[in-house]
């Protein structure tokens, strides 16, 4: 860095000496090219003696040093990403068969679960129609039942009409006596 700023100075040196003068000889205080000249060498000087290129090259060093540690950081970051993103592809690549193997298992068991309704709604149909055919077989019965009782009914009333247009009181009298003998013999 120092050799930076005598090479400035030189420069600056030889500048003045094959600039215009305006007539003023070259090594005096009234050519203003000389006295910019000898200000800017105790410029220089000043700024050397003040370790000022020391001091701005380890500023320079630390923000080089800082940029490389936000590059590392800034890669190290990278890669983690890079990583985290592949472990969230493979997850959501997990959670989606997962999800497809869970879809596919409900499917068989909603499949199983109408088969199952299918086979109880047979199995309920079919006694239905068995307990249908009871009742209709019971109430044909009761219906027979009731028809015969009636015709008993019918049939003993019409037998009491007709014994009773038939019957005198010496047929009335012998038909109770043989009643009561034959309820008699039934107890005995």
């Amino acid at each position: 860095m120092k050799n930076i700023f005598l090479f400035v100075a030189l420069l600056a040196i030889v500048v003045v000496l094959t600039g215009n003068t305006h007539g003023a000889p070259l090594l005096s205080l009234h050519n203003t090219n000389f006295v910019v000249l000898l200000a800017f060498i105790v410029f220089i000087a000043i700024l050397l003696k003040a370790n000022v290129p020391g001091k701005l090259s380890s500023v320079l060093d630390a923000r080089a040093a800082g940029i490389k540690a936000e590059l590392d950081e800034a890669k190290a970051l990278r890669e983690e990403a890079k990583a985290l993103l592949a472990s969230y592809d493979a997850k959501h690549k997990e959670v989606q068969e997962q999800s497809a193997r869970i879809i596919a298992s409900a499917k068989e068991e909603a499949e199983a679960a109408a088969k199952q309704a299918k086979e109880d709604l047979k199995l309920s149909i079919a006694r239905r129609l068995v307990a249908a055919e009871d009742q209709i077989a019971s109430a044909e019965a009761s219906a027979l039942r009731q028809v015969r009782e009636q015709a008993v009914a019918v049939a003993i009333a019409a037998a009491g009409e007709v014994l009773a247009k038939q019957a005198t009181a010496e047929s009335a009298a012998a038909s109770i006596d043989a009643a009561i003998a034959q309820v008699d013999a039934k107890f005995h």
